[in-house]
């Protein structure tokens, strides 16, 4: 399961122009670059490891949708989440993940045995929600960022599951454990206390709620992935050991897929 390791890649090339300065960044804010990127690896790694998925994909039955808003029905409070898949309202469009990927930069970044299963799940007027994945990144002033990054994660969850109880939700964090990283917004560079940094923003993704069965409230997967970005120009790598989570963590990155494949399996089996 190759998605970390090619997130880490993407994010080693400059990718996101920030027009005032004609600056390039691996990393920056006010983009949702990384969170995209993230999501293709995550959706391509899941329809490998998913058969039912990939079949769905091939005979027309599911497709993706980008920016999606949700409505809970219950408090009627909308959200835009980062990638779903869904069955469609309308007309499918041509563009399937793999020239979506293309479209980031990313598609060489794919595996071969995932471009044609990548190629074969395409974009269309979102219908019924199945899958809605939201991507997050905690990458400088950690303990500052913790607040919203759980209240973001957490109402994510909440209105997928307020507008469909059937529907899975599913959650990707990003952490960064570099000792430093330069900033976009002032150029400057940020002193992170590692790993205390990451060790208190895993501990704080942990605490949102989680489900196991289809009346709670929580979300169906969640996994984090820790990487060493400095967003100085120099490689992005991913960082397996403490404090990131181990395989034997419910918060791993394989142990996120291989839940969602077979809940996926399961819920929609008979779609």
């Amino acid at each position: 399961m190759s998605g970390p390791a090619r997130i880490a890649t993407a994010l080693s090339r400059p990718n996101v122009l920030e027009r005032a300065t004609g600056r390039w960044w691996q990393y920056h804010s006010r983009s949702d670059h990384h969170s995209k990127i993230a999501c293709v690896f995550v959706l391509a790694d899941l329809i490998e490891r998913c058969p039912l998925l990939a079949r769905h994909a091939r005979d027309g039955r599911v497709f993706f949708g980008l920016n999606h808003e949700m409505r809970d029905f219950r408090l009627s409070r909308k959200k835009d989440l980062d990638f779903v898949l869904c069955t469609a309202a309308g007309q499918a469009t041509d563009t399937s993940l793999f020239d979506l990927a293309a479209s980031y930069g990313i598609a060489a970044d794919l595996p071969a045995d995932q471009v044609k299963l990548a190629g074969a799940l395409r974009r269309a007027p979102v219908g019924a929600v199945l899958v809605a994945l939201e991507a997050k990144a905690c990458m400088t002033a950690h303990v500052k960022a913790l607040p919203r990054l759980y209240d973001e994660l957490n109402s994510s969850q909440q209105t997928v599951h307020g507008a469909s109880q059937e529907a899975l939700a599913a959650g990707f964090v990003m952490i960064n454990a570099a000792t430093t990283f330069v900033t976009p917004s002032n150029g400057r560079t940020n002193v992170h206390r590692q790993p205390a940094d990451t060790a208190r923003t895993l501990a704080k993704v942990r605490e949102l709620p989680r489900r196991a069965k289809i009346d709670e409230d929580g979300y169906d997967a969640l996994g984090v992935v820790v990487v060493d970005c400095r967003n100085d120009g120099s490689p992005v790598s991913v960082v397996e050991g403490p404090p990131a989570p181990t395989k034997a963590d419910i918060d791993h990155y394989e142990r996120m897929i291989d839940r969602l494949a077979a809940l996926y399996a399961s819920r929609f089996k008979e779609l």
